[in-house]
C-alpha cells in the first residue's frame, strides 16, 4: 500500500493506461506543458509528447467535438474540462454526438471517451466556477456518469472509465484533490455501475456522493457516539444508479436520507427519490429526506457560500428527526 493524494491517483491511472494502450490520449486546456490546472497530467507531456497530451485553444465545443471524432476512429481520448462548468460550452457535442452516435449509427461506432475535471462548490470560486453539472448530464441518454470521492476509488474508477467503450462523464470535486489515502501498489479497477457501502447500519440509509461523503462520515462519527447506527452508501455511479444496493439497504433500515451538493430542484436526489418510490415505497416507514444545496447561484462571499451547502450538523439533525431517540 502507498499513501497518495487524489490528484496523484488520477495521474497514476492516466499514466498506467497510456503505457498499456497507445490509443489513449489526453486533450484539454493546459494539460500538456503546464501539467493541468490541478496537476492531474503533470509530467505526462514530457513522457508522451504533443500528439498524446494535446494542449488546446480555449474552445470547449471544438476540442470536445474533435475528441468524439477521434473516439469514432478507434482512439480513447480523455478530455479534461479544466472546470466542469466550462463544458456547458460543449453540451451540444456531449449530448447530440457522444451520447447518441453509437445508437444513431446502428452500432457501427463506439465512443470510448472520458470527459473529466473538477466541479462542485470550492472556496470562493464564484458562481460560474462552483456549478454542479451532474444533473445536467444525467438526462442525456447514452452516457455513464461517475463521481469519485477518495484516492482509492478515483484511480480504480478512472482506469475502468478509460477502458469502457461508452462515453463516461467523470466528476472530481475541486476540494478533494489534496485528500490523502492508502491505495494498493498492485493494479486494480473498480466497476462503474456499483455503489459502495461505506458503513453498514440498521437505523437509516444515508445516500451520498463526492465531497458530501466526507460530511456524512463526520456526522456519522458523532451519531454513533450517541448510539445511532446509520448505514452510509456512496452512490459513485450517478448513471446508472445502483438500485440493487440502494433498495437492499432501505429494505433493511426502512428509512432514507439523501445528502448531495447538487441543487435540490431536479437534482440527483430528486431522481433518486423517484426511483426509491418506484422500487421500495412500501418498505419506507418515513418519507425520504433530501438534504441538497440551495437553489441559487453560489455566492462569492465565504459565509454566504458556506450557507448554501449541507454540513454535518444538518445531517445529524435529520437522522435524529426520523430515528427513535437513543438513551
Amino acid at each position: 500500500m502507498s499513501k497518495i493524494l487524489l490528484f496523484d491517483a488520477l495521474r497514476e491511472a492516466t499514466d498506467e493506461e497510456m503505457q498499456k494502450d497507445s490509443t489513449v490520449l489526453v486533450i484539454g486546456e493546459d494539460v500538456g506543458h503546464y501539467g493541468g490546472s490541478y496537476k492531474v497530467t503533470k509530467g505526462l507531456h514530457a513522457k508522451y509528447g504533443d500528439l498524446r497530451v494535446l494542449d488546446t485553444p480555449i474552445a470547449e465545443n471544438s476540442f470536445t467535438g474533435m475528441a468524439i471524432g477521434a473516439a469514432m476512429t478507434g482512439l480513447r481520448p480523455i478530455v479534461e474540462g479544466m472546470n466542469m462548468s466550462f463544458l456547458l460550452l460543449a453540451f451540444n457535442q456531449i449530448s447530440n454526438n457522444a451520447g447518441m452516435l453509437r445508437y444513431t449509427s446502428g452500432g457501427n461506432f463506439t465512443i470510448p471517451i472520458v470527459i473529466r475535471g473538477p466541479g462542485g462548490v470550492g472556496r470562493q470560486l464564484g458562481a460560474e466556477h462552483s456549478q454542479r453539472l451532474e444533473a445536467y448530464f444525467q438526462a442525456i441518454p447514452g452516457l455513464k456518469i461517475v463521481a469519485c470521492s477518495t484516492p482509492y476509488n478515483a484511480k480504480g474508477l478512472l482506469k475502468s472509465a478509460i477502458r469502457d467503450n461508452n462515453p463516461v462523464i467523470f466528476f472530481e470535486h475541486v476540494l478533494l484533490y489534496n485528500l490523502q489515502d492508502d491505495i494498493p501498489d498492485t493494479e486494480y479497477t473498480l466497476p462503474l455501475d456499483k455503489a459502495e457501502i461505506v458503513r453498514s447500519g440498521q437505523d437509516v440509509t444515508i445516500l451520498t456522493y463526492s465531497r458530501m461523503r466526507h460530511h456524512v462520515i463526520q456526522a456519522v462519527d458523532n451519531l454513533v457516539a450517541e448510539g445511532y447506527d446509520p448505514e452510509v452508501i456512496d452512490l459513485i455511479s450517478l448513471k446508472p444508479l445502483d438500485m440493487d444496493t440502494i433498495t437492499a439497504s432501505i429494505k433493511k433500515t426502512h428509512k432514507a436520507i439523501v445528502v448531495e451538493e447538487c441543487m435540490k430542484t431536479a437534482g440527483i436526489g430528486a431522481e433518486l427519490i423517484a426511483q426509491i418510490d418506484e422500487h421500495v415505497f412500501d418498505d419506507l416507514d418515513h418519507p425520504v429526506i433530501r438534504l441538497s444545496s440551495q437553489d441559487i447561484p453560489t455566492p462569492y462571499n465565504g459565509i454566504l457560500e458556506k450557507a448554501t451547502v449541507i454540513h454535518p450538523q444538518q445531517i445529524q439533525k435529520a437522522v435524529k428527526d426520523i430515528c427513535s431517540p437513543k438513551t
